[in-house]
């Protein structure tokens, strides 16, 4: 029997990772639509206050389609979000698209300011504890250090120190500018990347550290290539992909982590506006804010998982 051509296979690959994608944000759409439905307190009375009469209340549920069956008002609500429509905000009136757009900018360049830390310092650390015994210790105090403390204690001591005590950094904010908005989140950046820089650096010292006891990385040394070489060619190569993995599971998270370290640190970012929206029970804006971050998410994985298949050295040889 003839084998599938690797284009071939390739393109299935990748088309049945994007219907995978596509399905779970379907799913999870679903959930939280659903979820925020159940969820008790009502939003007319939050609108309108306790003192509003029934007829009131009665014409703003039906203005706001709120008495409309459940299946119609989800469906609505799906459709318009393909349109970039994810309705009205029942507290401020704005539209929310509107209303997250300038948010949303902010908590990209704090995401992508915590990455980067993630993946230098913490990559950066676990090579150096994989290939180094004499550093392995201080590598590993170090990652127990950033898996112990949690986003908002390091947040909360960093302020103490770098903002209050030393002042170099802003108390809260997010700034004005490129400039001023990295020097106001550079502090959020680092209580954000804490933890998953201490799980990557982790991981990545494990998988150097296995592939650097292997037979072919000793035949190696022992032939005379140059330690860069070896460290380079085998043992970071064979190891990339466990890396790579711990590394996109990361920066995935730090899209649901901004929700902590943003009310923290008083940034004007979407996860702050996801706490204030669930405190006045602004229903649209939560389903509109919790789907950007699940996408969010659900991208980074499916693009984690291809690159990953990618370099499998198993799916190279089968192509």
């Amino acid at each position: 029997m003839k084998r599938p051509a690797p284009r071939g296979r390739s393109a299935r690959r990748i088309l049945s990772a994007l219907t995978g994608a596509l399905a779970t944000i379907v799913a999870a759409s679903f959930v939280i639509f659903a979820g925020l439905s159940a969820a008790p307190g009502d939003p007319v009375a939050q609108i309108l206050g306790a003192k509003a009469t029934d007829e009131a209340r009665a014409n703003m549920r039906e203005r706001l389609g709120l008495d409309d069956p459940f299946l119609d008002r989800y469906w609505n609500w799906l459709t318009g979000t393909f349109h970039g429509d994810f309705g009205v905000s029942l507290t401020s009136r704005q539209d929310v698209t509107a209303l997250i757009g300038p948010r949303l900018t902010t908590t990209f360049l704090l995401v992508v300011m915590a990455a980067l830390l993630v993946v230098v310092i913490g990559v950066g650390l676990g090579v150096f504890g994989g290939v180094s015994r004499r550093g392995r210790p201080v590598v590993s105090t170090l990652v127990g250090l950033g898996v112990a403390v949690p986003s908002f204690v390091a947040a909360n001591a960093l302020i103490g120190i770098f903002a209050v005590e030393l002042g170099w950094f802003p108390t809260y904010g997010s700034g004005d500018g490129l400039l001023d908005q990295v020097w106001h989140l550079a502090l959020p950046a680092i209580a954000l990347s804490i933890g998953y820089g201490a799980y990557v650096s982790q991981l990545t010292s494990t998988a150097v550290s296995e592939e650097a006891d292997k037979e072919y990385v000793v035949t190696a040394h022992g032939r005379g290539v140059p330690p860069g070489v070896v460290l380079r060619h085998h043992t970071l190569r064979n190891a990339a992909v466990p890396v790579l993995t711990a590394s996109g599971l990361a920066v995935a998270g730090l899209v649901a982590g901004t929700v902590i370290v943003e009310q923290t640190f008083a940034v004007d970012g979407i996860g702050a506006l996801l706490i204030r929206s669930i405190s006045s029970k602004d229903y649209p804006v939560v389903t509109a804010v919790s789907l950007i971050i699940v996408v969010a998410f659900v991208l980074v994985t499916t693009v984690i998982d291809m690159v990953q298949s990618a370099l499998d050295p198993r799916e190279r040889a089968e192509s």
